[in-house]
């Protein structure tokens, strides 16, 4: 940023009526729907890496809402009512991220997702098999249909999974592609005249009557409105926000031939997870092993972490087999004592929309949509 020329300070930096901070999901749908709402807007998307690096290019790719064990966990924080407004905007959140960028283009499939018990967890299972009634019931007006979970543990034979004793489906569930997503968001946005720019670190950020200035290194931006998009990094640069970092660590196998796994599957009350991608297994989570341990915007795997999620995938994916491992990789989510995101005004002109609580695929183009509304208002 010391570098800059005449024609890149005018060309890039200057005239921002908008500066959003982070380039992820919630950030890009952001500068979205600002522009649709107010098109003359000069929007500007600041991301300090080459690319987001929280989780919306690190996540697993599953369009989901909750398994049945997590929403007996999530009920029990706050009562049905409030399980109720949280499932209905993650559900609202996934049919705008699929309205505004098109299932071809994400790659989205409606292929259903699972929940498997082992005979350990028979006591959970069964607690699980017996609200299924009580959440297709709750949860029939949010989803628009009567029959969202159903005890699917006569299919397991078919699919091989090792010492997995039930299993309960949810249609409702599908998957999709996280790079493709995020592809499509920065083409979306860069049609609309929003202008991105990366590797461009923001330092710190202070609202005022005459703008909200922005600290870059180097230099400093004055803009009318600021939004911090960064989700589980926000309180590096707002610490009296209640985020708490929850790291992911995730893994995927080499090609293994007649590999057979149509869905997305949830395991442990949903910290463990994995699907089918191509003939490879994607395998993530068990950062409840050690949640103090995981909560860290630092990238890095933990060989407790890996080695768990090695053993489930000898023991339970491909029982007997120990596939090479291709890829490894950390992402970092954003948790908090509520189960709503943060979207509000914490000074004149300086907004947030952060904490999707683990579901940034299915809260973050619906936690765009509010950011760009309350600041368009």
């Amino acid at each position: 940023m010391n570098n800059l020329s005449y024609w890149e300070h005018q060309t890039f930096l200057q005239g921002a009526e908008v500066v959003i901070i982070g380039a992820g999901l919630v950030g890009l749908t952001a500068a979205i729907y600002t522009r649709q709402l107010r098109p003359a807007a000069r929007v500007l998307v600041l991301e300090r890496d080459t690319l987001p690096n929280g989780a919306s290019t690190k996540n697993a790719g599953f369009a989901c809402f909750g398994s049945i064990s997590e929403l007996r966990e999530q009920e029990a924080r706050g009562g049905p009512h409030d399980l109720l407004r949280v499932v209905q905007a993650r559900w609202e959140g996934l049919r705008r991220l699929r309205e505004l960028l098109g299932d071809e283009a994400i790659g989205y499939r409606p292929e259903g997702g699972y929940e498997l018990f082992r005979a350990a967890e028979a006591e959970l299972a069964a607690a699980c098999r017996e609200q299924i009634a009580y959440y297709n019931e709750l949860l029939a007006p949010v989803v628009g249909r009567q029959t969202i979970f159903r005890n699917a543990s006569a299919q397991l034979p078919a699919l091989g999974l090792g010492g997995a004793t039930v299993m309960l489906e949810n249609n409702a569930e599908g998957s999709l592609d996280t790079g493709r997503m995020m592809q499509a968001l920065l083409r979306r946005a860069w049609a609309a005249g929003v202008m991105v720019l990366h590797g461009c670190p923001v330092l710190g950020v202070e609202g005022g009557a005459s703008g909200v200035r922005v600290q870059l290194s180097g230099l400093e931006l004055t803009a009318g409105q600021v939004l911090v998009a960064t989700n589980a990094f926000s309180q590096q640069l707002l610490p009296a926000l209640d985020v708490v970092p929850g790291r992911g660590q995730v893994l995927v196998t080499e090609p293994i031939p007649g590999l057979h796994l149509p869905g997305t599957f949830h395991y442990d009350k949903g910290y463990t997870y994995f699907r089918q991608v191509g003939e490879r297994v994607l395998l993530g989570g068990g950062r409840n092993l050690d949640f103090q341990a995981e909560e860290t915007t630092e990238p890095g795997l933990t060989p407790r972490v890996q080695q768990y999620l090695e053993q489930l995938l000898h023991d339970v994916i491909v029982p007997g087999r120990r596939p090479r491992i291709d890829y490894r990789w950390s992402g970092v989510m954003a948790f908090g004592q509520e189960l709503e995101p943060i979207i509000q005004q914490v000074q004149p002109g300086l907004f947030v929309a952060v904490r999707c609580n683990g579901m940034g695929v299915a809260m973050g183009a619906g936690s765009g949509w509010q950011a760009a509304q309350l600041m368009s208002n």
